[in-house]
């Protein structure tokens, strides 16, 4: 094996390993970590989000002052990769401020509050591939509770607006111009974001779960400003793509169809080829980022 192919199978192997140790973190045990145990490092002069990852390094069993292998690791991933992140900033956010989301079940659907516990860990942004291949997942934390809202189904987190989902459509919120077609409701987050823009003349938003449009039309689109400027069709995404993305009809198209990467994947190279029907129209994609690091 040459040398650069040995190179690279070390970085995948590397990759490999820091997905599985985080994945049963975020999980299983996100919140796993305490406040006294990091303010017992903080006291030695390092910042919260160092003595995070040095909790977490020693949670998955790494040596990171013995062993070199595991303090390489450490160092080319664990320390671009946690963020303490600002309450305030989030929750003046215009949807967390202009909308509040009550607490009603609708069919299997129920719309609520959750909440992040102090130092609980949860993925903030899209992946960061650096110029060697390695992936580093962007990882997050308050310092101390932090609601946001949520939609239950069977009692499971199905649809959520955190930090991770305020970050990942910035782009495409100020990308959005004219006539805006969105894929995917949940809690309309996006919709109310571009709505709020002076350059978007419409937004058409499809939505195929009727129990989360009818939340939303009944208890969160009431709440819009420019609420005259959205349309919700429940439709399948691909049938309404094939059969209603004309060329000249939509002016910007925005897919969030996805949970994560792992079941998003096939969903946008799907959703890709449509694309060529309407050459004019300007598309982005929900953790696009994320996704091309598989691709």
């Amino acid at each position: 094996m040459k040398i650069g192919e040995m190179v690279k199978h070390e970085v995948q192997e590397d990759n490999y390993k820091l997905f599985a140790l985080l994945s049963r973190y975020l999980n299983e045990a996100s919140d796993l970590i305490k406040k006294d145990e990091v303010d017992d490092l903080v006291q030695y002069g390092v910042s919260k989000e160092y003595a995070f990852a040095v909790i977490l390094a020693a949670t998955f069993g790494l040596d990171i002052v013995e062993n070199r292998k595991d303090k390489e690791f450490f160092n080319q991933y664990f320390k671009n990769m946690f963020h303490q992140l600002n309450k305030n900033q989030y929750e003046n956010n215009p949807y967390y401020k202009n909308i509040r989301v009550p607490a009603v079940k609708i069919g299997n659907c129920e719309l609520k509050y959750e909440t992040y516990m102090p130092y609980e860990g949860f993925v903030c942004d899209d992946i960061i591939q650096n110029s060697e291949g390695r992936q580093i997942p962007q990882i997050g934390f308050f310092d101390e509770e932090f609601e946001y809202p949520a939609i239950l189904e069977n009692n499971r987190i199905w649809m959520t607006i955190t930090p991770n989902e305020i970050e990942t459509m910035k782009e495409a919120v100020e990308r959005a111009h004219g006539h805006v077609l969105t894929f995917g409701l949940g809690m309309g987050y996006y919709a109310y974001m571009v709505s709020e823009k002076e350059a978007v003349d419409s937004v058409t938003v499809v939505e195929i779960n009727d129990d989360v449009i009818q939340l939303f039309n009944q208890y969160i689109l009431p709440q819009f400003s420019n609420r005259k400027k959205i349309k919700v069709i429940k439709a399948d995404a691909f049938e309404f793509a094939k059969n209603h993305m004309n060329p000249g009809t939509f002016d910007f198209v925005f897919t969030d169809l996805w949970h994560d990467v792992s079941d998003g994947i096939q969903l946008y190279l799907k959703m890709k080829e449509y694309e060529k029907q309407s050459p004019q129209t300007q598309f982005m994609y929900w953790i696009e980022k994320s996704i091309l690091c598989y691709l």
